[in-house]
C-alpha cells in the first residue's frame, strides 16, 4: 500500500488534469456517490429479515479501511499516518464486540449503524471531492479539491498533494505529456 504520509507540494507544482483526468475523476465521484445513494436508500432498514447486516454495508468495509487514512490525512491536511484506519478498525471491532456481549452475535443493529455512518462519511467526502476536482480541475489528489476551491474563491494559494494511490497521477502525467494537452493546464 502507498504511504499515507502527508507530502504537500507548493501550488502549481503538479499538472492540472485535462479532459481525460477530469473524466476519470468524474467517473470515480459518480461511483462513490452512487454507493452513498444506495447506503442512504437502506438507512431505515440496515438488517435483513434473517437478522444479518445487509451485504451493501459489507461491500464498502475493505475499500473504506484502505482509503480512510488518505481521506482524513490529505483532506484535512493532517499527518496522522495510519491512525485513521487504526481508529476506524478499532471502533468497528469494538461495536462488533459490544454486540457480541449484548446479543451473543456480531451482526447487530449497533454494528450496522456504526458501519453505515462511517461509510456515509468516507464515501460522501470522497465522492464530493472527486466531483469538485473534476469540475474545477484540481491538480493531484482529489482530496485537495476543497482546498483548491478555497484557493480559487479567495485567491490565496493552497498546497497540492500527489495522488498516492489509484490512476490519477499516472493519467495526469500521461495527459500532460501529450501534444494536444492545453498549455494553460501547466
Amino acid at each position: 500500500m502507498a504511504t499515507t504520509d502527508l507530502k504537500l507540494e507548493e501550488c502549481g507544482t503538479l499538472p492540472r488534469p485535462g479532459p481525460v483526468g477530469r473524466l476519470v475523476r468524474l467517473l470515480f465521484g459518480t461511483m462513490c456517490l452512487y454507493y452513498v445513494f444506495g447506503l442512504w436508500a437502506v438507512r431505515g432498514d440496515l438488517m435483513t429479515s434473517e437478522g444479518a447486516i445487509r451485504p451493501l454495508l459489507w461491500n464498502g468495509i475493505v475499500i473504506g479501511l484502505i482509503l480512510v487514512s488518505y481521506v482524513v490525512n490529505i483532506g484535512f491536511s493532517r499527518s496522522w499516518k495510519k491512525w485513521p484506519v487504526a481508529v476506524s478498525a478499532a471502533a468497528l471491532a469494538g461495536m462488533a464486540l459490544v454486540g457480541y456481549i449484548q446479543a451473543d452475535m456480531f451482526e447487530t443493529p449497533l454494528l450496522a449503524h456504526t458501519v453505515h455512518i462511517w461509510e456515509l462519511y468516507i464515501f460522501s467526502h470522497l465522492g464530493l471531492a472527486f466531483v469538485v476536482a473534476a469540475l474545477i480541475g484540481t491538480p493531484g489528489c482529489e482530496m485537495r479539491a476543497f482546498h483548491h476551491l478555497y484557493s480559487l474563491v479567495t485567491g490565496k494559494p493552497t498546497k497540492e498533494h500527489h495522488c498516492p494511490i489509484g490512476p490519477l497521477g499516472p493519467v495526469d502525467r500521461w495527459e500532460a505529456g501529450q501534444a494536444w494537452y492545453d498549455q494553460n493546464h501547466r
